[in-house]
């Protein structure tokens, strides 16, 4: 027993003396400082992933009570997550989208311009950024923001906001810049319009606004060939085709239009302009001559009930001219008809207050035949 502990004894001693070597001691202390720092790691790694499940969890519910139009709710909760990842991308986004909904502006803004700076061609941050600038009445700063959403990339599930954009900046333009900037824009974006009725009613509107009405015609005809009788688009391509003088095309229509919502008055009442037109134009092909002499003396008379009300120089013409215009005085001297109705489109343009009834029916047949 003896003999083993003292050989025990020396090999413990030898044990000693080999760990207290500086390259054995050095060892130790490398390996123990790796399982130190693998075990600090865990530990970091296991921190920041709860702290991103915290923040992920805080950011699902903002995202549910965004789509669900709770503002309060949503800004609180996206705060919340940011608390966990201060500079994540999606999460100041929300925010401001949030802070949109609650109309402070302000604060959504500085959040904006920093993710611009950090992701210039976002679409939906140029389009909130343009929302923000044109509600602030900076045209310049809006139309730009405008055209870089346009232009921006947009996930393929958000591509319609790239619609979107164009078509905010057209009903920007025609509040601010007038027509013919609106009218480009709408051009550009026709090219890239498919059929869908919707929009292109949007787009016929747009059109009849910056008064391009031959576009705005041809996007409604678009939009009713999927929805025949679709009330608005009706009125829209009646309100087109009467400004472009197709009184005939407008009627129909109209009519359509104001039989699909009788409550339609402005349509009503445009109906009713197109059919006196229709009635009252002599200049009108395929019709009977008794008939077109008769359509003169009648818009003789009117013309006549006019000039008297205001005077001046062309009540004396018409006195001196009326004995001979009767419908056996035309076809007498048939070359009265022109020049009869010249003096009636002289009077009806110069006389005096707004016209209206058949006085204004008498203008459009004015405009319809200038330079013919």
């Amino acid at each position: 027993m003896e003999r083993g502990d003292k050989v025990a004894g020396g090999r413990l001693q030898d044990l000693r003396s080999y760990f207290r070597q500086p390259p054995v001691m050095l060892a130790l202390l490398a390996g123990l400082a790796v399982i130190f720092f693998v075990a600090v790691s865990g530990l970091s790694r296991a921190y920041q992933a709860q702290r991103e499940a915290l923040g992920q969890r805080w950011f699902s519910r903002g995202v549910a009570d965004l789509k669900a139009r709770r503002f309060d709710s949503a800004v609180m909760e996206f705060r919340s997550a940011l608390l966990y990842s201060r500079d994540d991308y999606a999460y100041q986004l929300n925010l401001a989208e949030a802070l949109i909904g609650l109309k402070r502006t302000g604060e959504a803004y500085s959040y904006l311009v920093n993710l611009w700076d950090r992701q210039p061609e976002d679409g939906l941050v140029n389009l909130e950024l343009a929302r923000i600038e044109a509600q602030k009445g900076d045209t310049e700063e809006a139309q730009r923001y405008y055209h870089d959403a346009i232009y921006s990339a947009w996930p393929s599930d958000q591509e319609s906001k790239r619609l979107e954009a164009r078509l905010e900046l057209v009903e920007f333009l025609l509040n601010t810049r007038g027509k013919a900037q609106a009218q480009s824009e709408l051009i550009a974006l026709e090219e890239n319009m498919g059929d869908d009725p919707a929009q292109q009613e949007r787009v016929g509107d747009l059109f009849l606004r910056a008064q391009d009405y031959e576009h705005a015609l041809s996007a409604y005809r678009v939009s009713l060939k999927a929805e025949r009788d679709n009330a608005a688009a009706l009125a829209g391509a009646g309100a087109a085709a009467f400004q472009l003088g197709r009184y005939p095309q407008a009627q129909r229509y109209l009519q359509a239009a104001v039989a699909a919502n009788p409550k339609d008055t402005q349509s009503a009442e445009r109906l009713k302009m197109a059919e006196m037109v229709a009635e009252m134009d002599p200049f009108q092909r395929q019709i009977p001559v008794a008939q077109r002499h008769k359509m003169v003396v009648e818009a003789f008379a009117t013309a006549g009930e006019r000039v008297k009300a205001c005077g001046g120089e062309a009540q004396a013409t018409w006195e001196k001219m009326n004995p001979r215009i009767t419908e056996a005085g035309l076809r007498r001297n048939p070359d009265l008809v022109e020049e009869a109705m010249d003096l009636v489109f002289e009077i009806e343009r110069e006389s005096c207050g707004s016209p209206s009834g058949k006085d204004a029916a008498l203008l459009l047949i004015a405009k319809l035949h200038e330079g013919n």
